[in-house]
């Protein structure tokens, strides 16, 4: 059960938040069906009291720096597994060298691997397979986090 406390503070930061209709999130994977997955497990809303997503997909690492340079992103989910310079390496590239405020997460293939993403500054990281309520959760607390 939801204590009244909390839905009157959830309710207030979206009050709060009248010019923030939608939240900016890049998915980047290589693999088409990793990205429908991400945007399946979190829906066009993360929350009850958080904004609309608007995505936007990234194929390559390329693909994702450009955007991060051009867009204003609240938050990065990265695959972790991605060939080259994978989700690790480009949220630590755009975290030192693009804008170290915004947020990612990775997507890991192993768990153990989870002490790499501590390394990289991630801000949180799952695993495959993923967990939809999982991912959820995480997204749903980096988007509150970063709107306060």
């Amino acid at each position: 059960m939801t204590h009244p406390m909390e839905v009157e503070m959830a309710e207030d930061l979206v009050q709060e938040q009248t010019t923030t209709n939608t939240v900016n999130v890049l998915v980047c994977s290589d693999d088409s069906a990793t990205r429908r997955e991400v945007l399946a497990a979190v829906g066009r809303k993360a929350g009850p009291f958080l904004p609309e997503i608007s995505w936007q997909e990234a194929a390559t690492p390329d693909m994702a720096r450009a955007y991060t340079e051009q867009g204003n992103f609240d938050l990065l989910i990265l695959d972790g597994e991605s060939p080259k310079l994978g989700g690790l390496g480009l949220g630590k590239m755009i975290h030192d060298e693009i804008d170290p405020d915004i947020p990612f997460i990775v997507i890991l293939g192993r768990p153990q691997d989870e002490w790499l993403a501590r390394w990289s500054g991630a801000a949180g990281y799952v695993s495959f397979p993923i967990d939809p309520r999982e991912l959820a959760d995480k997204v749903a607390g980096i988007l509150t986090d970063r709107l306060r």
